[in-house]
């Protein structure tokens, strides 16, 4: 669908007044709708050099042998990108009405060639030994449709792996995995594990010790909720009033069950879904947001033999994120590529991924997020204003700057996950949302070592409670928002090479050459005998 199919009424003339670099501006959209502080920081020269650096590193040249007559005119036609254009597929089969869940299911193959698949433990295996890997009757549409309040069900958000993977396979979209490894209590750690696997015994002699009880929590609370919040805070309160009284020697001798129970079934968890996806799922999320205590708790040590791990979430096991990868390069095929995944992007990040490499760790990727949740810092970058906490997130200079920082690690950059909101739905809102997304994906695709950028929300409204209900590319009724159109420009035209070129030489040698954005190619001409001729090609 094309930027002309929208009304009038959101659409004008790009370039309303001087000044406004036509590069940064969606096709057909305002781009008045940006203070001119922001076109000054958005300028000519750099929409240049991200061109440039587009060029450079997006793009490579190509020779491939066709069996045509001299002179034939050679199609040529880019039918995948090289690099990931991805978003989560949280929301299978759960809108609430078929044509909605169809539209959705249509992007993924079409807009997006990469997903990201939900594996939070918390959810996929709410008891303990019977993970949720297929479909049941809650997961399906039907199920869904006639659901009156579906952000109330635990499983909201967090649809079972196997028909997704099944799906997304029938449209050769590339698959991530996420996560294996976190601590968070709310979102990731199932309640069974403290609940279940530590005796009684050893949680009185804790509370004995330290005068701390540690709260229980139902694994019905749906996620992210409310009740789950605070039970996530009194869990971490509670945990830090332990931490400051007891090493972690001690509290292992305390709850030794506990410890080696911890450990066994993160182990377990990681084993189990190797043996099931590892052939299938192309990438994952090893370790989830552990920089904050590689810095804080673990004094910058990836290994330090401790048998349990003081964490800002909660006890974890000893040594965690390098056990984590362990792990998982010893059960996951070495064909699936192994990711440390973080919103923090201090300089410690990227220490903590060369650490775990100089201790026998497979990190194959770094995965950076970047969340504008609030529409607030929208309106301010619309007027030309960056805040310290977003100069680094969209401001071309310090994105610069992030990813200089990142590419330390030696390692491709993953962009994990991308919100961004708009100030609210109206026109003028959709479009500050869009000229946001497409400057900082320019942005981005120009950086050397970036391999995909993932989209968070692609729906308003099916975000997690507590971010922003805005963020999506639909509506929550499905109807497209101006930031979906400048996407589909970017990734199905602006960035997609489609020309026609003359074959040359003789014989055999016949050849044809062009240059184009990496990626898989169709190549279609007709033959001496004029039957149509077809050959596919990778340009790497």
């Amino acid at each position: 669908m094309r930027f002309m199919a929208m009304t009038a009424a959101v659409l004008v003339a790009a370039g309303a007044y001087a000044g406004i670099p036509a590069r940064g501006v969606p096709a057909g959209c305002d781009g008045a709708a940006m203070s001119e502080a922001y076109w000054r920081v958005w300028n000519a020269a750099e929409q240049e050099r991200m061109d440039a650096d587009i060029e450079r590193y997006r793009k490579a040249d190509g020779t491939f042998a066709v069996d045509a007559p001299e002179g034939t005119e050679v199609t040529v036609e880019q039918i995948d990108h090289a690099f990931f254009f991805g978003a989560h597929i949280f929301n299978f089969n759960q809108l609430g009405k078929k044509e909605w869940n169809d539209r959705y299911k249509e992007l993924y193959g079409t807009l997006f060639n990469s997903a990201t698949v939900a594996f939070y433990w918390r959810t996929l295996e709410q008891r303990p030994y019977a993970p949720r890997f297929e479909e049941r009757y809650e997961d399906t549409e039907n199920f869904w449709n006639s659901c009156p309040q579906p952000k109330e069900q635990a499983h909201w958000r967090r649809p079972a792996p196997d028909p997704v993977i099944d799906f997304l396979k029938t449209r050769r979209v590339r698959i991530h995995g996420h996560p294996l490894v976190w601590g968070n209590f709310a979102w990731q750690l199932p309640t069974w594990l403290w609940d279940d696997f530590c005796p009684e015994a050893e949680k009185r002699a804790l509370e004995a010790r330290t005068g701390v009880t540690l709260p229980v929590a139902n694994w019905r609370i749906p996620v992210g909720t409310k009740d789950m919040a605070d039970n996530e805070r009194g869990w971490g309160a509670a945990w830090k009033r332990i931490y400051d009284q007891l090493s972690e020697e001690e509290i292992a001798a305390i709850v030794p069950t506990y410890v080696a129970n911890c450990a066994k079934f993160y182990e377990k968890r990681i084993r189990d879904i190797a043996a099931r996806y590892g052939d299938r799922v192309d990438s994952w999320d090893v370790v989830n947001e552990s920089a904050t205590d590689y810095h804080d708790w673990q004094g910058e040590k990836a290994v330090r033999g401790v048998p349990c791990q003081k964490s800002w979430y909660g006890l974890m096991p000893g040594d965690y994120t390098y056990k984590g990868f362990q792990w998982a390069g010893k059960y996951l095929p070495k064909t699936a590529w192994l990711n440390l995944n973080d919103y923090n992007m201090a300089p410690y990040f990227f220490k903590q991924a060369k650490d775990l490499e100089a201790n026998g760790c497979r990190v194959d990727v770094v995965g950076s997020q970047m969340h504008l949740f609030n529409p607030a810092e929208s309106v301010k970058i619309a007027a030309g204003e960056h805040a310290q906490g977003v100069y680094q997130k969209v401001h071309p200079q310090g994105i610069a700057e992030r990813f200089a920082t990142l590419s330390k690690a030696e390692k491709p950059i993953h962009l994990s996950e991308i919100t961004i909101t708009a100030p609210d739905n109206s026109p003028r809102g959709q479009m500050v949302q869009a000229i946001i997304m497409r400057n900082c994906y320019r942005a981005w695709f120009s950086v050397e070592r970036m391999n995909g950028i993932t989209w968070w929300n692609v729906v308003d409204d099916c975000g997690a409670p507590g971010e922003p209900s805005i963020s999506g590319l639909f509506t929550r009724d499905m109807r497209p928002k101006t930031a979906y159109f400048a996407m589909d420009d970017l990734v199905n035209r602006e960035w997609r090479t489609n020309l026609k070129v003359k074959a040359e030489g003789e014989g055999e040698q016949r050849k044809i050459k062009f240059r184009g954005f990496r990626g898989h190619y169709r190549l279609s001409w007709k033959g001496a005998d004029g039957k149509d001729v077809v050959k596919l090609v990778d340009l790497k």
